[in-house]
């Protein structure tokens, strides 16, 4: 990134985005377009961050709406950048050549490769589907981005792709063509997929926990169920309503979990100094544009003596979020427990279609607070089988 952005101010942000969209404007080769969507994604991220400086200063929420504006406005040059560039790519192919197969190099010279452009072969990918998706209906991408923005939430590019899942069944090909899910809105519902008992299961032959455990995302109670089978007491919340109760009859309390703070943490004693412990948790937090966000809260606010999350195992990547290095490099996990054979599918809360074979690696990431109170590691990848740890079934007497 060009150090004058990096050290520009907020006040500087809607200047830099008119400067994307008029070097979109008046770009005329693909290198131009190249250089405007550059501009548009390195004005985004600074947007990005600026916002969440703002939020972490408490910042009155028109001086952060203001800065979501940014990012939208950024999100909506980066977007009509891909369209450009996905039809400067395939006017410069030859006949036939993005059909079928991967694209190929024109042999004179007159066209250019994906590298040429600065594009991988999955970003050309891209660029293809939001082309795609803008032809079939023009005002998509400024559509959904507002729609964020009315509802106070941060644009992002995954929250783009899931906007249009939104739309109605009259344009099914248009979901299709941006990646996303075909379900609609009112079918995804609350977007709870239960987690399978074989993964619990694991994870109580696996580690061990104090004997309350918090579940801040306990659904209709998948994983407390279990838990509570092997002994344990559970502190049960989420976002959502489902009337989940523990076994002596207690509610779930509803919340955001985002916006929680923890009760009756412990003060204890090192040579470092004292420090704060709060009671174990256990859950299989929400995944998309709120996963970050929910284990940073976790580890920086709840500080849980120990906390195990069932995640993606992507999550062991990633270096562009502040949250997931927060996470991942200043609070290192000590286990991640890697399932070598993948779960069963976690199928959509009222599913009663055909049952798919998951297609998600997934592993129990375990963070452990040492003696001084941190989260040190070193971590240690441990692969396991789920079938190897599940009870033995009773045999008919």
């Amino acid at each position: 990134m060009p150090k004058a952005l990096a050290i520009a101010s907020e006040t500087q942000l809607p200047s830099l985005v008119k400067e994307a969209a008029a070097a979109l404007a008046r770009a005329t080769n693909a290198a131009e377009v190249l250089a405007a969507r550059d501009l548009a994604t390195a004005t985004y991220d600074m947007a990005k961050r600026t916002a969440r400086l703002q939020k972490a200063k408490k910042a009155h929420d028109e001086l952060i709406g203001a800065t979501y504006r940014v990012q939208a406005d950024s999100l909506e040059i980066e977007s009509l950048a891909k369209r450009r560039l996905a039809d400067e790519y395939d006017a410069a192919q030859p006949a036939g050549a993005t059909k079928g197969g991967r694209p190929k190099t024109v042999p004179d010279g007159n066209g250019f490769t994906a590298d040429e452009a600065g594009l991988s072969r999955k970003q050309v990918f891209e660029a293809r589907q939001m082309r795609d998706a803008i032809e079939q209906d023009p005002g998509i991408v400024r559509r959904a981005l507002d729609q964020m923005l009315a509802a106070g939430a941060e644009p992002t590019r995954a929250g783009l792709k899931r906007a249009a899942a939104d739309l109605p069944p009259t344009r099914p090909n248009l979901r299709a063509a941006v990646g996303t899910d075909s379900a609609t809105a009112a079918e995804r519902g609350n977007n709870l997929y239960e987690t399978p008992p074989e993964a619990t299961h694991t994870l109580l032959a696996l580690e061990s926990f104090l004997s309350t455990v918090k579940e801040p995302a306990c659904g209709k109670g998948a994983i407390s169920r279990l838990l509570e089978a092997a002994g344990y007491e559970v502190e049960l919340s989420d976002l959502v309503d489902y009337g989940t109760c523990t076994r002596h009859g207690e509610l779930q309390r509803v919340e955001d979990f985002l916006q929680s703070t923890p009760a009756g943490l412990e003060s204890r004693e090192s040579a470092a100094g004292a420090f704060l412990v709060g009671p174990d948790i256990a859950t299989n937090p929400p995944y998309g544009a709120v996963l970050n966000a929910f284990v940073a809260h976790a580890l920086r606010v709840h500080r849980p003596r120990k906390m195990a999350l069932l995640l993606n195992l992507n999550f062991l990547c990633g270096f562009d979020d502040p949250d997931r290095c927060f996470a991942m490099d200043d609070n290192k996990p000590a286990r991640v427990h890697i399932f070598t054979r993948r779960l069963p599918m976690m199928h959509r809360d009222g599913w009663d279609g055909n049952e798919a074979s998951s297609r998600m690696n997934t592993a129990w990431f375990v963070w452990e607070m040492n003696d001084g109170g941190e989260y040190a590691g070193p971590m240690i990848a441990n692969r396991v089988d789920w079938k190897d740890f599940q009870p033995a079934k009773a045999v008919p007497a």
